[in-house]
């Protein structure tokens, strides 16, 4: 699939006045300067994040509401009950605040809801436990901030709630003793963008003040938050970042015996970098509650041994196998059923449903459709006498919208702009089906069809030295604002050595005036081709290290190649 090119631009007057101050090669100052750093206090902020910028946990609205009640509950020892999503953002918040309130509290237990029997947030039945065993405080994490009536149904049940969460608040807000949540209205906390987790550990922070506890007492838990922010897709910047950084040095010094457990069975022999927490360590927390009940991904967290939390991985790396056998075989049949349909293959949307899919990848599987059709995708399954399905969408088209556009044919729907949830009749697919294409045709732009690749700077082969790259480490975690900088050189050519590899990827051997790189491309060995014609190309890529017999040396990941339009 042809690809567009897009270079961001910076302006001159500010990378090179931060070359100026910093000294560095004017390609990394153009780079910092495209990430809002512009300066040599910024810049220093950047690649060096301390703990000692984090803003006080108190200039969050409510914090001190939250605060007194936990106390207070902590005084008359009341049953507490931490409650959390059964995704990586709440199995970690709840492993954290449990975990640290088990420290100095024994009327403690944890609740994750089950996907497919209660749904996502608090639930009823998840109340009803609280009820029936005498919990009088729930702390709700990464969820609660739309849970209207079912907080005011545990206020008549005489259960006061405190909502940790990050998701944007509705006109109307829960009846809840507190509600820690940047994102809402009147709310002084100086960074909007926390995870769940982060939200958590903020009142953990305000805890440790107000208990007296040692000050590093929060810190514990910043390897767990980091996959948190890792997984949860929020921006790499100002507070995820420092969170992220120093919880990275966490994992790699002095880990959770969960993220140990997982690491060691995902067989990861080096150093703990973020990409590890997002394709390792995620996918098996998440396997958890899409395959079965995430309840043993909390329990892998905050098991005291390195044994206990091997038992628990073992259950979630098996979880997570069979995550992916399912993954597999249902994008297998959905691309073959778009194949078969030409009607189908040609539309500029898809709606696939077959009644056996698994319900817990059908998201998962909309976004592998969209590697080969890059267009909004919908996929369906039957969940009891209906039909429900995860909908993904391509970068810059509201996929909310499109859905609300089609809600005649639904029972319920929710999401954001870019991913949501739909159920309907098993007689309404069809209907649906048809509106939601109606719906794309006429709103999508041609371009939003075509994948792009956004590219940070030219580069010459020249520059591509140890120091260069040595800097660019240090700009990790990279994360969404802050992602992995991505170059493109000119009028290159192959020397001759390129070739393909395993059948479906490019090793290439490029020249530029009188630098020779190597790169591998995963997946390009169609690209072959175009190096055959011995003409100049473009070639977009990331710079990595390669390590070969114990020798280390610089190497092209390959993104993309064109002939060059010289």
């Amino acid at each position: 699939m042809e690809k567009r090119w897009k270079i961001i631009n910076a302006e001159d007057e500010k990378v090179n006045a931060l070359h100026q101050s910093l000294q560095v090669h004017p390609l990394l100052c153009k780079i910092l300067v495209q990430r809002n750093i512009e300066t040599y206090e910024q810049a220093k902020d950047f690649f060096r994040p301390q703990l000692t910028s984090l803003h006080s946990p108190w200039l969050m609205k409510d914090m001190d509401l939250a605060v007194d009640r936990i106390q207070l509950a902590l005084h008359k020892k009341e049953k507490i009950l931490v409650f959390g999503d059964y995704d990586v953002d709440g199995t970690t918040s709840v492993a954290c605040m449990f975990q640290f309130l088990n420290k100095i509290h024994t009327e403690l237990d944890f609740y994750i809801p089950h996907r497919y029997k209660e749904g996502y947030g608090v639930s009823k039945a998840g109340i009803d436990f609280a009820k029936e065993n005498g919990f009088t405080l729930i702390i709700s994490l990464d969820c609660g901030i739309k849970s209207v009536e079912l907080i005011s149904y545990a206020k008549d049940l005489g259960i006061d709630f405190v909502v940790c969460d990050n998701h944007l608040p509705d006109e109307k807000l829960p009846p809840a003793i507190a509600i820690l949540n940047p994102k809402q209205k009147e709310c002084n906390y100086p960074y909007k963008e926390l995870c769940g987790c982060g939200v958590g550990f903020k009142l953990i922070c305000a805890l440790t003040e107000r208990l007296n506890l040692p000050a590093e007492t929060p810190f514990e838990y910043l390897d767990l938050l980091a996959t948190a922010i890792a997984a949860d897709i929020v921006p790499m910047t100002g507070e995820n970042r420092i969170l992220a950084f120093h919880g990275l040095v966490k994992a790699n010094k002095n880990p959770n015996h969960g993220i140990k457990a997982l690491t060691k069975l995902s067989s990861l022999a080096g150093e703990i970098h973020i990409t590890n927490l997002v394709f390792m360590i995620a996918p098996r927390v998440n396997a958890a509650g899409r395959m079965d009940d995430a309840r043993k991904a909390v329990q892998m967290f905050i098991a005291s041994t390195e044994e206990e939390a091997l038992h628990f991985a073992e259950m979630l790396h098996t979880d997570n196998t069979e995550r992916k056998e399912a993954d597999k075989a249902i994008t297998e049949e959905a691309l073959a059923m778009i194949e078969e349909n030409k009607i189908w293959k040609n539309n500029k949307s898809t709606v696939v449903y077959q009644p056996h899919w698994h319900k817990g990848v059908v998201g998962i599987v909309a976004s592998r459709l969209i590697e080969t059709y890059f267009r909004p995708t919908i996929v369906l399954t039957k969940s009891g006498n209906y039909a429900a399905g995860s909908a993904r969408s391509v970068p810059s088209f509201n996929l909310y919208e499109a859905i609300h556009s089609c809600r005649e044919h639904l029972l319920g729907y929710g999401g954001h702009f870019a991913a949501a949830g739909m159920t309907l009749e098993l007689s309404q697919i069809d209907a649906f089906r048809n509106k939601f294409e109606e719906v794309v045709s006429a709103t999508i732009l041609p371009e939003q069809l075509i994948p792009e690749i956004v590219i940070d700077s030219e580069i010459q082969f020249s520059d591509i030295k140890q120091s260069l790259y040595n800097i660019l480490c240090q700009m990790e975690p990279f994360g969404p604002e802050n992602l992995r900088p991505v170059f493109v050189a000119r009028n290159v050519v192959d020397t001759g050595w390129s070739k393909i590899v395993k059948e479906e990827h490019l090793r290439v051997s490029l020249k530029q005036n009188n630098a020779v790189l190597t790169g591998i491309g995963f997946w390009m060995a169609d690209k072959y081709e175009l190096l055959k014609q011995q003409k100049p190309v473009d070639v977009v890529f990331k710079i990595e290290e390669n390590e070969w017999n114990e020798q280390k040396s610089l190497q092209l990941k390959i993104i993309d190649l064109r002939i060059s339009a010289i």
